[in-house]
C-alpha cells in the first residue's frame, strides 16, 4: 500500500533505556511501514543532554511550540546515583518539567481500558482522567539545608526595594528548607484548560487542594477556579448537564475510591503526579495510561506516563529477553499522529491512528500480551510474549485492518 502522507512535521523526542529500545521497535514495525513520517528529531537521552548541557531539551520544547504537536519517549531525571552512572557534570532537571514550563499546559492522563482486565477498585466502571497542573510547585522549588541555630525567613522585595518577611522556623537543630512558587497566569491557564477539556469530553470536573492548611497558596488555586467557573463556564456546564465540584484532597481521595469513575479529577502538580500513578495502577498497569500535555495556546505533547523501565534495560543489555509493555508509548504515537492529522485535515492519518489503537486492543483481547498484564486478565486464555513479538502481533492485526 502507498504510505500515508504528512504535511507538517511532528516534533519527535527520543528518550532513555528500555523505552528508547521500544521507541525504535514501534517506529520500525508500526509507523514507518505505513506512514511517510515527517518529524523534527531531538535526542533527549541523558548522554545527549549532558553533551549539550541540556540545551537540546529547551530546543525540543521550543520546537513543540513552533509545530504544535510533539511525541515524547520516557526520559531519566537524574539523581545522585545517575550522576555517577552517566558521569554527568550536573544533576540535570526533569525534561518533562522543562517542557511543561515552556508550554505552561495541563497534563491529562487516562487509562486504556480492556474488557478482560477489571479495575482493582470494584466500583470503577468508567475511566478516570487525571488533569495535572504542569507548572511550578515542588518541581521548580529552591532548596537549602539549614544548619543548627539559623533563622529561616520567607522574603520578597518589591520594585521600590521594600522587603516583606515572614519567619518560617528558628532551627534548634539541623533541618531542611524548600521554597515553592506558582503564578496566577499559569493557574488561570490550568483552570481554563480543565473546564474546556471537560466540555469537549462531556465529563464532570472535580478539583481538590488542601486550602484549609495552605490558606494562601492552595486557597488561591481554589479561588481562581471558582471565579473562572462562575464567569466563563457555569452556563455551558449547566446546559450540558455537567458538574464542577470542589473538595479537599483527602475528601476527594475517599470519594474517588467510592465512585464509578467517568470524570476529570484536576490536581496540583505533585498531587497529579502521584494520583495518576495510583489511578493507572488500580485500572491495571502504569503502562496502560495515556498522557497528553495541552497548552492554553493549542500545543500538544503526547508521552508515556511511566519511566524508562531500568530493570528491563539492564536485562536487555545482558542479551536477556524482556516482556516490557509498550502500550503507553504506542498510544503516545497514535495520539500525536491523530492530532497532527486533525490539525492538518488529513483523514487518512487520523484513520491510521485509530486503526493502530484498535489493533492494539484486539491483540490484547485475544490474549496475546506482555507479562505485566497476564495475571490481571480474566475470562480469556492468555499467551505471554516478549516485547518484540507483542509488537509484531499488533502489526499483523494492523495490516488486516488496513488491507
Amino acid at each position: 500500500m502507498e504510505k500515508i502522507k504528512m504535511t507538517t512535521p511532528l516534533v519527535e523526542m527520543d528518550g532513555d533505556e528500555m523505552t528508547r529500545i521500544l521507541w525504535q521497535m514501534i517506529k520500525d514495525e508500526l509507523i514507518l511501514p505505513f506512514v511517510d513520517l515527517k518529524s523534527e528529531y531531538y535526542d533527549l537521552g541523558l548522554p545527549e543532554r549532558e553533551k549539550t548541557k541540556d540545551k537540546v531539551t529547551w530546543d525540543a520544547a521550543n520546537a513543540n511550540k513552533k509545530y504544535g504537536v510533539a511525541v515524547k519517549c520516557a526520559t531519566i531525571t537524574p539523581n545522585a546515583q545517575r550522576v555517577e552512572e552517566y558521569n554527568l557534570t550536573e544533576m540535570w532537571k526533569s525534561p518533562n518539567g522543562t517542557i511543561r514550563a515552556v508550554l505552561d499546559g495541563t497534563v491529562f492522563r487516562a487509562p486504556i481500558l480492556l474488557d478482560c482486565i477489571k479495575p482493582a477498585v470494584r466500583s470503577w466502571t468508567k475511566p478516570i482522567t487525571i488533569a495535572r497542573h504542569a507548572y511550578g510547585d515542588v518541581y521548580k522549588a529552591a532548596e537549602l539545608k539549614a544548619p543548627e541555630g539559623v533563622k529561616a525567613e520567607l522574603v520578597y522585595t518589591d520594585k521600590e526595594g521594600k522587603e516583606t518577611r515572614e519567619t518560617i522556623y528558628d532551627f534548634e537543630c539541623p533541618g531542611i528548607l524548600q521554597g515553592q512558587y506558582n503564578k496566577e497566569s499559569s493557574i488561570k491557564a490550568f483552570a481554563h484548560s480543565c473546564f474546556k477539556y471537560a466540555i469537549d469530553t462531556k465529563q464532570d470536573l472535580w478539583f481538590s487542594t488542601k486550602d484549609t492548611i495552605s490558606k494562601k497558596y492552595d486557597h488561591t488555586f481554589k479561588d481562581i477556579f471558582a471565579e473562572i467557573y462562575e464567569n466563563d463556564y457555569k452556563a455551558k456546564f449547566e446546559e450540558l448537564g455537567l458538574e464542577y465540584f470542589y473538595t479537599l484532597i483527602d475528601d476527594a481521595v475517599a470519594r474517588v475510591i467510592r465512585s464509578r469513575g467517568g470524570y476529570i479529577w484536576a490536581l496540583k502538580n505533585y498531587d497529579g503526579d502521584v494520583m495518576s500513578d495510583m489511578v493507572s495502577t488500580a485500572f491495571g498497569s502504569l503502562a496502560m495510561m495515556t498522557s497528553v500535555l495541552v497548552s492554553p495556546d493549542g500545543n500538544y505533547e503526547y508521552e508515556a506516563a511511566h519511566g524508562t523501565v531500568t530493570r528491563h534495560y539492564y536485562k536487555y543489555l545482558k542479551g536477556e529477553e524482556t516482556s516490557t509493555n509498550p502500550m503507553a508509548t504506542i498510544y503516545a504515537w497514535t495520539g500525536a499522529l491523530r492530532k497532527r492529522g486533525e490539525l492538518d485535515e488529513l483523514s487518512d492519518l487520523v484513520n491510521f491512528a485509530n486503526k493502530l489503537e484498535e489493533a492494539c486492543i484486539d491483540t490484547l483481547n485475544s490474549g496475546v500480551m506482555t507479562k505485566d498484564l497476564v495475571n490481571l486478565a480474566e475470562g480469556i486464555e492468555t499467551k505471554p510474549v516478549n516485547s518484540k513479538d507483542f509488537i509484531l502481533a499488533i502489526r499483523e492485526n494492523l495490516e488486516k485492518k488496513l488491507a
